[in-house]
């Protein structure tokens, strides 16, 4: 697998499914037709036997997903984001999430990449549906190498899972050696001015936006969270600590997902000033990614201003102490 050029994370995902398969016999995968969009058609190709083609059937899938996992299997059920944590929501919290069933719902077309397909199939709320849920781990990596490595940890992690995966290529910004683990974020680059702190696929432009400041005279670290839940408070209080400033990213709304949560760790803990880049209180619309990051304000030169605005408040509460 050639993980140095951009790839979409979908991809790295199904591939590392078929990885998996070859040392985990109980793995198995269902899919609410669509293999070949989830890309779990190669595993469903390598391993027949245990590949579960539900139909148009989201809710069907995860109740067989939970069974399994019941009767010691270890099941991906995937599907569309906006499909696992809308239309199978309520399978999702009783079957799953209430049995606390060993399920991996692995979730792609999160956010606003789903592009022209539009509001409807645009999941912006889907990592704050998730994360409310007792006992869901919630999972999004930042790119396809770090996919593989939160595939792994999700099949074996026991308990229920939610990985988000990203359906446009994302640039490969991880190495090989960068640690993974369920729950701990990880420091792409060191600063004290204010804290960047990401989660899934908006790490591109959150690195572009550390150099844009650090041009500036404005040194920001940059923090990849793929883990929003549990999430790493210690990471969150120590770069508050650190820095004294903080910004959110997420292609998200910036309601319940990643900013909610840090929001809510640092009013109890330490306030911070915070700045949050993400979806307002509205739904998507049609139209190219590209075109709907600009609109919808997740671009560098977003992440730029709210951080300017951040460190700005910072300088002004140190003013008035």
């Amino acid at each position: 697998m050639n993980l140095t050029d951009p790839m979409p994370i979908r991809e790295a995902f199904g591939k590392a499914l078929v990885e998996l398969g070859a040392t985990e016999p109980d793995l198995v995968v269902l899919t609410a037709d669509l293999a070949e969009a989830i890309k779990v058609h190669w595993f469903a190709e390598a391993y027949p036997e245990r590949f579960f083609q539900m139909g148009i059937s989201e809710s069907d899938m995860v109740g067989t997903a939970a069974g399994l996992a019941l009767a010691g299997k270890i099941p991906f059920a995937t599907t569309f984001a906006v499909f696992a944590t809308s239309l199978a929501n309520q399978a999702v919290r009783l079957s799953v999430a209430y049995n606390r069933a060993n399920v991996k719902i692995a979730a792609s077309h999160g956010g606003l990449q789903v592009g022209e397909d539009g509001a409807t199939h645009q999941a912006i709320e889907d990592l704050a549906l998730m994360r409310v849920l007792p006992g869901m781990t919630v999972i999004a990596p930042c790119d396809a190498r770090e996919a593989v490595k939160a595939t792994v940890a999700a099949a074996r992690h026991d308990g229920p899972v939610y990985l988000r995966l990203g359906r446009i290529p994302t640039p490969i910004v991880t190495a090989e050696d960068t640690p993974f683990e369920i729950g701990k974020a990880v420091t792409l680059r060191e600063g004290g001015d204010v804290a960047l702190l990401s989660i899934g696929t908006m790490i591109g432009p959150v690195l572009e936006a550390a150099e844009t400041l650090a041009a500036a005279g404005i040194d920001a670290a940059v923090v990849n969270v793929h883990t929003l839940k549990p999430l790493d408070e210690h990471a969150v209080l120590e770069h508050a600590r650190a820095c004294g400033a903080m910004v959110t990213i997420e292609e998200h709304t910036i309601l319940g997902g990643l900013g909610g949560a840090v929001a809510e760790t640092l009013a109890a803990a330490r306030p911070t000033p915070l700045e949050r880049v993400g979806i307002r209180d509205t739904f998507g619309e049609s139209g190219p990614p590209a075109a709907l990051f600009e609109k919808y304000g997740l671009t560098a030169k977003d992440i730029v201003a709210a951080a300017l605005r951040a460190v700005g408040r910072k300088r002004e509460l140190a003013v008035s102490l």
